[in-house]
C-alpha cells in the first residue's frame, strides 16, 4: 500500500511540474504559454455568404479563456506576411509546417501586433514575444489568437 501510494504522489508531483511549465509567470503579470495551452479550443464550420464558402470559428476552453486580455509571454517562429505593414505571424511550426500550408491548425498561430517596429525579424527565427491575448471569435479578418501591444522580450 505504501509503495502505491507514493507512486500516486509521484504521479501527482509530475502532473503538476507538467502543467506548470505550461502556464507559468515569472511576475504577477505576466504568463508563460506554450502551443499546447492554445489547444483548448474545438471549431465549428459556419458558412459565410460573403465568402461562400466555410469557414472555422473558434469555441474556447475555460483553460485558454482565463487568459483573454491578460499579458503573456509565448515562444515561436516569425512568419513575415507583410513586412511594409509591420504584419508578422508567430507560428508554433516552422513556415514549411504552419497552419497556412496545410501541415497544422489555425491554434497554431498568431497574429502579433508590434507595439514599435523591430528591424531584423526574418522567417523562421525563434522569438519571445510578450503582449496583451485577445481571443477571436468574430473577425474572419484577423487569426483567432492576437497578440496586442507586443514586445521582443531580450
Amino acid at each position: 500500500m505504501k509503495k502505491y501510494f507514493t507512486g500516486i504522489i509521484l504521479m501527482l508531483f509530475i502532473c503538476s511540474s507538467a502543467y506548470s511549465q505550461s502556464v507559468k509567470g515569472n511576475k504577477e503579470s505576466e504568463t508563460i504559454i506554450t502551443w499546447e495551452v492554445l489547444k483548448d479550443v474545438e471549431f465549428e464550420d459556419v458558412w459565410s455568404e460573403e465568402f461562400q464558402a466555410y469557414y472555422m470559428v473558434p469555441k474556447f476552453g475555460k483553460r485558454i479563456s482565463g487568459l483573454d486580455g491578460k499579458k503573456v509571454q509565448i515562444r515561436g517562429f516569425v512568419i513575415p506576411v507583410d513586412i511594409v505593414q509591420d504584419y508578422y505571424v508567430l507560428s508554433a511550426n516552422p513556415y514549411s509546417s504552419c497552419f497556412f500550408c496545410g501541415q497544422a491548425g489555425p491554434e497554431s498561430v498568431m497574429e502579433i501586433q508590434l507595439l514599435k517596429q523591430y528591424d531584423g525579424l526574418r522567417m523562421d527565427q525563434v522569438i519571445t514575444f510578450e503582449g496583451r491575448l485577445r481571443l477571436n471569435a468574430d473577425d474572419i479578418y484577423q487569426l483567432n489568437y492576437i497578440l496586442e501591444e507586443a514586445e521582443v522580450v531580450e
